[in-house]
């Protein structure tokens, strides 16, 4: 089983896979926990100081991601689509300029969120596969990863 995509990656592609990351990182939640502790001790104290210091813990990270995003958007890599091929032997990722090979023992998770599929290849770097881009071979591309990924890599939500 083989399958080729041209994938153009989008700022709001960049930022789904950043909020998906931050938040499924103990640091991520542990920020949201404490901004959400400064809005209890408002609830509670009535205190405003507490309210601005919670929502600015809340809003800040979104805020950053997003502007993050947005400069990685830009970057040369983003700017024309990635061509992919996805085969017995793994990924390989074409661009005009040149081709690298991914082996399938270097995707250490699979993982997704309501928008992207992500095959990640270290804690923080990460193919992205816009479900918008799969469409209806969104269920033939899972497929085809989980063939070669090991079960407890898998984190695909099918939906």
């Amino acid at each position: 089983m083989e399958m080729e995509l041209d994938v153009q990656i989008t700022k709001k592609d960049l930022y789904d896979y950043q909020l998906h990351h931050a938040y499924t990182s103990p640091s991520g939640l542990f920020g949201t926990i404490v901004g959400c502790l400064f809005v209890v001790g408002f609830i509670n104290t009535g205190t405003p100081l507490y309210l601005v210091i919670g929502a600015f813990i809340i809003l800040y990270f979104p805020w950053t991601l997003h502007i993050k995003a947005a400069a990685q958007a830009q970057s040369p890599v983003f700017r024309k689509p990635l061509h992919y091929r996805l085969s017995e032997e793994g990924l390989e990722i074409s661009t005009e300029e040149e081709k690298q090979p991914v082996s399938w023992e270097s995707i250490t998770k699979a993982s997704s969120t309501g928008k992207t599929i992500m095959l990640y290849t270290s804690r923080t770097n990460a193919f992205l596969f816009p479900k918008r881009v799969l469409g209806e071979r969104s269920g033939e591309f899972v497929q085809l990863v989980s063939r070669y990924v090991a079960p407890d890599k898998m984190k695909i939500k099918t939906a």
